[in-house]
Protein backbone atom coordinates (compact mmCIF):
# COMPACT_ATOMS: atom_id res chain seq x y z
CA UNK A 1 0.00 0.00 0.00
CA UNK A 2 1.00 3.63 -0.43
CA UNK A 3 1.10 7.09 1.10
CA UNK A 4 -0.50 9.83 -1.01
CA UNK A 5 0.72 13.39 -0.46
CA UNK A 6 -1.50 16.24 -1.62
CA UNK A 7 -0.10 19.72 -2.13
CA UNK A 8 3.02 17.86 -3.18
CA UNK A 9 4.66 20.55 -5.30
CA UNK A 10 4.09 23.38 -2.83
CA UNK A 11 6.22 24.66 0.01
CA UNK A 12 4.95 22.28 2.68
CA UNK A 13 4.39 19.32 0.39
CA UNK A 14 8.02 19.47 -0.70
CA UNK A 15 9.13 19.40 2.93
CA UNK A 16 6.90 16.40 3.64
CA UNK A 17 8.20 14.46 0.63
CA UNK A 18 11.79 15.27 1.57
CA UNK A 19 11.25 14.05 5.12
CA UNK A 20 9.65 10.82 3.89
CA UNK A 21 12.74 9.89 1.89
CA UNK A 22 14.82 7.03 3.22
CA UNK A 23 12.00 5.48 5.26
CA UNK A 24 11.40 2.60 2.87
CA UNK A 25 7.83 3.66 2.09
CA UNK A 26 5.89 3.72 -1.16
CA UNK A 27 5.06 7.41 -1.66
CA UNK A 28 2.85 8.99 -4.29
CA UNK A 29 2.45 12.70 -5.00
CA UNK A 30 -0.81 14.17 -6.25
CA UNK A 31 -0.15 16.77 -8.93
CA UNK A 32 -2.04 18.36 -11.80
CA UNK A 33 0.99 17.94 -14.08
CA UNK A 34 2.87 14.67 -13.38
CA UNK A 35 5.07 15.13 -16.43
CA UNK A 36 6.41 18.46 -15.13
CA UNK A 37 6.52 17.77 -11.39
CA UNK A 38 9.96 17.96 -9.78
CA UNK A 39 9.80 15.34 -7.04
CA UNK A 40 12.36 13.52 -4.88
CA UNK A 41 13.79 10.29 -6.24
CA UNK A 42 11.45 7.37 -5.66
CA UNK A 43 8.26 9.40 -5.38
CA UNK A 44 5.59 8.45 -7.93
CA UNK A 45 3.60 11.34 -9.44
CA UNK A 46 -0.14 10.76 -9.71
CA UNK A 47 -2.39 12.99 -11.78
CA UNK A 48 -5.13 14.65 -9.78
CA UNK A 49 -6.63 17.86 -8.46
CA UNK A 50 -8.57 18.31 -5.23
CA UNK A 51 -11.07 20.38 -7.22
CA UNK A 52 -11.77 17.29 -9.37
CA UNK A 53 -13.32 14.64 -7.14
CA UNK A 54 -13.18 11.89 -9.76
CA UNK A 55 -9.43 12.37 -10.13
CA UNK A 56 -9.07 12.21 -6.34
CA UNK A 57 -11.00 8.95 -6.21
CA UNK A 58 -8.77 7.47 -8.89
CA UNK A 59 -5.61 8.67 -7.13
CA UNK A 60 -6.74 7.05 -3.85
CA UNK A 61 -6.79 3.57 -5.37
CA UNK A 62 -4.24 1.50 -3.48
CA UNK A 63 -3.59 4.27 -0.94
CA UNK A 64 -3.59 3.39 2.75
CA UNK A 65 -2.35 6.70 4.25
CA UNK A 66 -3.16 10.24 3.15
CA UNK A 67 -1.48 13.58 3.79
CA UNK A 68 -4.20 16.17 3.25
CA UNK A 69 -3.12 19.73 2.58
CA UNK A 70 -5.76 21.88 0.91
CA UNK A 71 -4.59 25.20 -0.55
CA UNK A 72 -6.08 28.50 0.59
CA UNK A 73 -8.66 28.78 -2.17
CA UNK A 74 -12.24 29.99 -2.02
CA UNK A 75 -13.57 26.39 -2.04
CA UNK A 76 -11.01 25.05 0.47
CA UNK A 77 -13.59 23.68 2.91
CA UNK A 78 -15.55 21.81 0.24
CA UNK A 79 -12.40 20.28 -1.23
CA UNK A 80 -11.20 19.12 2.18
CA UNK A 81 -14.49 17.57 3.24
CA UNK A 82 -15.07 15.78 -0.06
CA UNK A 83 -11.51 14.46 -0.14
CA UNK A 84 -11.94 13.08 3.37
CA UNK A 85 -15.19 11.45 2.29
CA UNK A 86 -13.46 9.88 -0.72
CA UNK A 87 -10.61 8.66 1.50
CA UNK A 88 -13.07 7.12 3.95
CA UNK A 89 -14.94 5.36 1.15
CA UNK A 90 -11.64 4.11 -0.30
CA UNK A 91 -10.70 2.48 3.00
CA UNK A 92 -7.76 4.73 3.84
CA UNK A 93 -6.60 3.70 7.33
CA UNK A 94 -4.57 6.76 8.26
CA UNK A 95 -4.83 10.49 7.61
CA UNK A 96 -2.56 13.40 8.48
CA UNK A 97 -4.44 16.68 8.06
CA UNK A 98 -2.73 20.06 7.97
CA UNK A 99 -4.96 22.43 9.93
CA UNK A 100 -3.95 25.67 11.66
CA UNK A 101 -3.20 26.95 15.16
CA UNK A 102 -6.13 28.86 16.74
CA UNK A 103 -8.67 27.58 14.21
CA UNK A 104 -11.23 27.14 16.97
CA UNK A 105 -10.74 30.71 18.23
CA UNK A 106 -10.42 32.81 15.06
CA UNK A 107 -14.04 32.34 13.95
CA UNK A 108 -13.95 35.45 11.73
CA UNK A 109 -10.96 34.29 9.65
CA UNK A 110 -12.33 32.23 6.74
CA UNK A 111 -9.51 29.75 6.25
CA UNK A 112 -9.14 29.25 10.01
CA UNK A 113 -12.86 28.60 10.44
CA UNK A 114 -12.84 26.24 7.46
CA UNK A 115 -9.95 24.18 8.80
CA UNK A 116 -11.61 23.92 12.19
CA UNK A 117 -14.79 22.68 10.50
CA UNK A 118 -12.71 19.93 8.89
CA UNK A 119 -11.36 19.05 12.34
CA UNK A 120 -14.95 18.76 13.57
CA UNK A 121 -15.72 16.40 10.69
CA UNK A 122 -12.74 14.23 11.59
CA UNK A 123 -13.91 14.06 15.19
CA UNK A 124 -17.59 13.51 14.38
CA UNK A 125 -16.86 10.63 12.00
CA UNK A 126 -14.10 9.22 14.23
CA UNK A 127 -11.63 9.24 11.34
CA UNK A 128 -8.17 7.76 12.06
CA UNK A 129 -6.26 11.01 11.77
CA UNK A 130 -3.45 13.13 13.10
CA UNK A 131 -4.32 16.82 13.06
CA UNK A 132 -1.34 19.14 12.72
CA UNK A 133 -1.95 22.75 13.78
CA UNK A 134 0.90 24.94 12.51
CA UNK A 135 1.42 28.55 13.48
CA UNK A 136 2.45 31.20 10.95
CA UNK A 137 5.31 29.84 8.81
CA UNK A 138 8.70 31.39 9.57
CA UNK A 139 9.75 31.09 5.93
CA UNK A 140 6.88 33.34 4.83
CA UNK A 141 9.15 36.19 5.87
CA UNK A 142 11.57 35.43 3.04
CA UNK A 143 9.12 37.50 0.97
CA UNK A 144 10.13 40.52 3.04
CA UNK A 145 13.69 40.52 1.70
CA UNK A 146 13.41 43.78 -0.27
CA UNK A 147 12.04 46.00 2.53
CA UNK A 148 14.51 44.46 4.98
CA UNK A 149 17.56 45.00 2.79
CA UNK A 150 16.57 48.18 0.96
CA UNK A 151 14.75 50.12 3.67
CA UNK A 152 15.63 48.40 6.96
CA UNK A 153 11.96 47.64 7.71
CA UNK A 154 10.27 44.49 8.95
CA UNK A 155 6.89 44.86 7.30
CA UNK A 156 4.64 42.07 8.62
CA UNK A 157 2.27 43.82 11.07
CA UNK A 158 1.95 41.01 13.63
CA UNK A 159 1.68 43.35 16.61
CA UNK A 160 2.85 42.87 20.19
CA UNK A 161 0.85 39.94 21.60
CA UNK A 162 3.22 37.27 20.29
CA UNK A 163 3.16 34.60 17.57
CA UNK A 164 4.97 31.26 17.91
CA UNK A 165 6.07 31.04 14.27
CA UNK A 166 7.04 27.57 13.04
CA UNK A 167 9.84 26.50 10.73
CA UNK A 168 8.48 24.64 7.68
CA UNK A 169 11.16 21.96 8.15
CA UNK A 170 9.56 21.05 11.47
CA UNK A 171 6.17 20.79 9.74
CA UNK A 172 7.62 18.43 7.14
CA UNK A 173 9.29 16.27 9.77
CA UNK A 174 6.22 16.06 11.98
CA UNK A 175 4.00 15.13 9.06
CA UNK A 176 6.42 12.48 7.79
CA UNK A 177 6.78 10.91 11.23
CA UNK A 178 3.02 10.62 11.67
CA UNK A 179 2.50 9.39 8.10
CA UNK A 180 5.13 6.69 8.61
CA UNK A 181 3.68 5.68 11.98
CA UNK A 182 0.21 5.28 10.55
CA UNK A 183 1.39 3.59 7.35
CA UNK A 184 3.48 1.05 9.23
CA UNK A 185 0.77 0.21 11.74
CA UNK A 186 -1.12 -3.03 11.13
CA UNK A 187 -4.40 -1.32 12.03
CA UNK A 188 -5.97 2.11 12.23
CA UNK A 189 -4.68 4.30 15.06
CA UNK A 190 -6.59 6.76 17.21
CA UNK A 191 -6.72 10.52 16.68
CA UNK A 192 -3.81 12.74 17.65
CA UNK A 193 -3.45 16.52 17.65
CA UNK A 194 -0.14 18.38 17.57
CA UNK A 195 0.54 22.09 17.73
CA UNK A 196 3.41 22.96 15.39
CA UNK A 197 5.12 26.07 16.66
CA UNK A 198 8.44 27.66 17.42
CA UNK A 199 9.94 28.26 20.85
CA UNK A 200 9.46 32.04 21.01
CA UNK A 201 6.47 34.38 21.33
CA UNK A 202 7.55 36.71 18.53
CA UNK A 203 6.42 40.32 18.22
CA UNK A 204 6.93 42.85 15.44
CA UNK A 205 9.47 44.78 17.47
CA UNK A 206 11.20 41.59 18.58
CA UNK A 207 11.60 40.31 15.04
CA UNK A 208 12.95 43.69 13.92
CA UNK A 209 15.62 43.34 16.62
CA UNK A 210 16.49 39.84 15.44
CA UNK A 211 16.92 41.10 11.88
CA UNK A 212 18.98 44.07 13.09
CA UNK A 213 21.43 41.65 14.69
CA UNK A 214 21.38 39.16 11.81
CA UNK A 215 21.95 41.82 9.13
CA UNK A 216 24.21 44.01 11.27
CA UNK A 217 22.15 47.09 10.48
CA UNK A 218 19.24 48.91 12.07
CA UNK A 219 15.88 47.35 11.22
CA UNK A 220 12.68 48.92 12.51
CA UNK A 221 9.20 47.48 12.79
CA UNK A 222 6.89 48.88 10.13
CA UNK A 223 3.88 49.19 12.42
CA UNK A 224 0.38 47.73 12.69
CA UNK A 225 -1.39 49.22 9.65
CA UNK A 226 -3.65 46.39 8.43
CA UNK A 227 -5.41 48.40 5.72
CA UNK A 228 -2.11 49.20 4.03
CA UNK A 229 -1.12 45.53 4.23
CA UNK A 230 -4.38 44.47 2.58
CA UNK A 231 -3.85 46.95 -0.25
CA UNK A 232 -0.33 45.63 -0.86
CA UNK A 233 -1.57 42.05 -0.93
CA UNK A 234 -4.32 42.87 -3.42
CA UNK A 235 -1.62 43.63 -5.98
CA UNK A 236 -0.61 39.96 -6.03
CA UNK A 237 -3.73 38.00 -5.03
CA UNK A 238 -7.55 38.10 -5.20
CA UNK A 239 -9.32 40.60 -2.95
CA UNK A 240 -11.00 37.84 -0.89
CA UNK A 241 -7.61 36.29 -0.12
CA UNK A 242 -6.08 39.62 0.87
CA UNK A 243 -8.95 40.29 3.28
CA UNK A 244 -8.70 36.76 4.70
CA UNK A 245 -5.03 37.35 5.51
CA UNK A 246 -5.74 40.81 6.91
CA UNK A 247 -8.27 39.27 9.29
CA UNK A 248 -5.69 36.67 10.35
CA UNK A 249 -3.03 39.26 11.09
CA UNK A 250 -5.64 41.36 12.88
CA UNK A 251 -6.32 38.47 15.24
CA UNK A 252 -2.57 38.10 15.81
CA UNK A 253 -2.54 41.76 16.85
CA UNK A 254 -5.58 41.41 19.10
CA UNK A 255 -5.03 37.98 20.65
CA UNK A 256 -1.68 36.56 19.61
CA UNK A 257 -1.02 32.91 18.74
CA UNK A 258 1.37 31.58 21.36
CA UNK A 259 2.00 27.88 21.96
CA UNK A 260 2.00 26.52 25.49
CA UNK A 261 5.00 24.91 27.15
CA UNK A 262 3.17 21.59 27.08
CA UNK A 263 2.48 21.88 23.34
CA UNK A 264 6.12 22.67 22.59
CA UNK A 265 7.31 19.80 24.77
CA UNK A 266 5.01 17.38 22.99
CA UNK A 267 6.20 18.59 19.60
CA UNK A 268 9.83 18.23 20.67
CA UNK A 269 9.15 14.65 21.75
CA UNK A 270 7.66 13.87 18.33
CA UNK A 271 10.51 15.50 16.40
CA UNK A 272 13.29 14.24 18.63
CA UNK A 273 14.70 17.77 18.89
CA UNK A 274 13.58 21.21 20.02
CA UNK A 275 11.51 23.19 17.50
CA UNK A 276 13.67 25.48 15.38
CA UNK A 277 13.82 29.17 16.25
CA UNK A 278 13.19 32.30 14.20
CA UNK A 279 16.64 33.59 15.14
CA UNK A 280 18.39 30.59 13.60
CA UNK A 281 16.35 31.06 10.42
CA UNK A 282 17.13 34.80 10.27
CA UNK A 283 20.85 34.28 10.80
CA UNK A 284 21.09 31.63 8.08
CA UNK A 285 18.94 33.64 5.68
CA UNK A 286 20.87 36.85 6.25
CA UNK A 287 24.10 35.02 5.40
CA UNK A 288 22.58 33.80 2.14
CA UNK A 289 21.27 37.23 1.22
CA UNK A 290 24.52 39.02 1.96
CA UNK A 291 26.86 36.36 0.54
CA UNK A 292 24.81 34.42 -2.03
CA UNK A 293 27.90 32.74 -3.50
CA UNK A 294 29.31 31.54 -0.19
CA UNK A 295 27.95 27.98 -0.46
Amino acid sequence: MSILVTGSTGTIGAQVLGSLQGRGLDVRALTRSPEAAKLPTGVTPVRGDLADLDSVRTALDGVSTLFLLVPNVAEELTQAMLTLTAAREAGVKGIVYLSVLKGEAYADVPHFAGKYTVERMIEALDLPATILRPAYFIQNDIRLKDPLLKFGVYGMPIGSKGVSMVDIRDIGEAAALELARREQSASSLGREIYTLAGPDALTGEGIATIWSEALDRTVRYGGDDLVAMEQRLKATMPAWHALDLRLMIGRYQADGAVATTEELSRLGALLGHAPRSYRSFAEATATQWIKPDSE
